[in-house]
């Protein structure tokens, strides 16, 4: 059988920086070239960044693309990798940018091939996700075409991320042009519960169509979105046969033995939504590389550990692509602030993290100390600010008790911090948690002030996991544990009024996340959380509080999305609603 060897490049790429992006495949191409690699694919829109978002309205973004991807093919040939076919994703456009809702033309998803110096075609995305983090339904046309292409000897088809994801469409139709292989580029994000879906689902296309499927997925942070990685190679009963690492950029070397065009016996599974199109690059079979190809299956990340890489990637690069050298954060000695410093530290290293204590007087000695000993730990920069003086200059021209004033504290704070950014040029993290977040437990223009929020979609109960994760791992590499066991042990606390915990106003953590889980995650209703067993007063409390601080989640700063629905362009609600689903007669 013809032999082909195939490289996935794992790209990082930055959303806008086309030149950057593509001296990123340049670079792969280069050592596609010295592996004898025959066919090297990188992800879905590798060289325009994804998601581009409203990017794609703007036809100087579009032209600019096209340009680079015209000179992308000559400076191959210019760099000796001319034999290599590469394929890479980038915005198209075969009309107006602003196509309208019934418009066959207009913006393209699209995958070109490139080889000896020229684009030798592009395929435009069938399948355009619109639901969670997508909106590719508002911004491209689909394509109805599925290219197939003969590369020493063997027939290859290629398609783009939802393409595998929906039934029908490309793959159906690569199934009946008998297909070898079939090229898979992604801008697939991560969240906790996909890779194992992902690669079940996998393993079922390839055991579809009969055929070898090599996943490229682009890596890195953009804005509340991480991409991990793990591009794969699977065989056509499903077994992998390669796979990249997550969360880091990585190449996959891979060497296929693929049948001819008339190797396989597929079934008859003509679908009327495609066309296919067949492109002969060589019909004979490429000679066998001199070197080895190492297939290696790089061993998984416990759930833990990925979630972890996630939002060490995803604060990372937030920082380092819109050009910030340092951070900046309020380390209070609770849980919350603990962990985003320790994440701080593995993200942007420990030099470039500034933390300041600003206690008042309902601050407790403890809570210094632990705060100090953390930053003794991780050797950060550590100061401490003084916040009641600045109080009672405010109290001094004005009278506030209770909430407003647990609130100026915070205030105080977030100003702080902020100030020190515009001086000091560093990012602010806030380091609130999803379950705060979601029942409105922060103060807008305080605590949730800042330009990232690394932990904006971890709950609580798993700030606890990760914190202990993290010690742990430190221990098992003879490392101090960055993370204080009393900051883990102790209650939580605002600290802003005598003997503050949080339990005074929210249930336990436990039951308060599951409640958020099933009614935030997986949209049940009021009615539908009582019959599983919680108290209707919880019920109304807990989803009342949510529903009531949609207005200060709207005012939040980003932060790396873990979960299978995070607050920002995951879930979209009226901040003026009156809707209550059941309990309140509102149904």
């Amino acid at each position: 059988m013809p032999i082909l060897r195939i490289a996935l490049a794992q790209t990082n790429p930055v959303v806008g920086d086309i030149d950057g992006n593509a001296e990123q495949i340049l670079n792969a191409a280069e050592r596609a070239q010295a592996a004898g690699v025959h066919l090297l694919a990188a992800g879905e829109m590798s060289l325009t960044g994804y998601p581009v978002e409203d990017l794609v309205l703007r036809q100087a973004f579009i032209d600019a693309g096209k340009r680079r991807v015209t000179r992308l093919a000559e400076e191959l040939g210019e760099r000796g990798c001319g034999d290599v076919a590469v394929v890479m994703g980038y915005v198209d456009s075969d009309g107006p940018t602003d196509p309208g809702p019934r418009s066959t033309h207009g913006p393209r998803n699209t995958l070109a091939l490139l080889q000896h110096g020229e684009v030798k075609f592009t395929y435009f995305k069938h399948h355009l996700p619109n639901y969670g983090v997508f909106d590719e339904a508002r911004y491209f046309v689909r394509g109805d075409e599925l290219t197939v292409a003969r590369i020493g000897g063997v027939d290859v088809a290629f398609v783009i991320c939802e393409d595998m994801w929906q039934d029908g469409g490309p793959f159906p139709a690569a199934a009946q042009s008998g297909a070898g292989l079939i090229v898979s580029i992604n801008a697939s994000p991560y969240d906790r519960s996909k890779e194992r879906t992902r690669q079940q689902l996998l393993a079922r296309r390839a055991q579809e169509t009969r055929a070898h499927i090599a996943y490229v997925n682009i890596v890195g942070g953009q804005d509340d979105l991480v991409f991990d990685g793990s591009s794969t190679v699977v065989d056509p009963q499903g077994k992998q046969v390669a796979r990249g690492r997550r969360f880091v950029e990585d190449f996959l070397v891979t060497e296929l033995d693929l049948p001819g065009p008339d190797g396989l016996d597929i079934a008859n599974t003509a679908d009327n939504a495609m066309t296919v199109r067949y492109v002969t690059l060589s019909s004979d079979q490429l000679p066998r590389p001199g070197t080895v190809a190492a297939n290696d299956v790089v061993p998984e990340l416990s759930d833990t550990g990925e979630i972890w890489e996630a939002l060490r990637l995803g604060l990372a690069d937030y920082a380092t692509k819109n050009r910030f050298a340092s951070v900046v954060l309020g380390l209070s000695g609770g849980i919350d602030s603990a962990l985003v410093a320790a994440l701080a530290c593995d993200a942007v290293g420990a030099e470039n993290v500034w933390a300041y204590a600003m206690p008042t007087q309902y601050s407790s000695q403890h809570s210094l100390d632990d705060a100090a000993d953390l930053a003794k730990r991780c050797g950060l920069h550590f100061h401490e600010v003084q916040v009641q003086p600045v109080v009672d200059a405010f109290l001094s021209e004005m009278s506030l008790s209770g909430l407003a004033l647990e609130n100026l504290q915070a205030r105080v704070r977030g100003t702080i911090l902020m100030s020190l950014s515009n001086q000091h040029g560093h990012l602010v993290l806030a380091t609130g948690n999803k379950s705060e977040y979601a029942v409105g437990y922060s103060t807008l223009y305080g605590d949730s002030a800042g330009g990232f929020a690394p932990i904006k979609d971890v709950p609580k109960t798993t700030v606890y996991e990760l914190a202990r994760w993290r010690n742990a791992q430190a221990r098992a590499r003879g490392e101090v544990e960055p993370i204080p066991e009393n900051s883990i042990q102790k209650p939580p606390s605002a600290e802003l009024r005598p003997d503050q915990l949080d339990s005074d106003s929210l249930p336990d953590y436990e039951v308060l996340d599951a409640i958020l889980e099933a009614y935030i995650d997986r949209d049940q209703g009021r009615d539908e959380l009582v019959a599983a067993g919680y108290p209707v007063d919880l019920v109304r409390t807990v989803t009342g509080l949510v529903d009531g601080a949609e207005y200060k989640r709207r005012q939040s700063a980003p932060g790396t999305k873990i979960s299978a629905k995070s607050f920002g362009r995951d879930r979209r609600l009226p901040i003026t609603n009156r809707f209550r689903g059941g309990l309140d007669g509102n149904v």
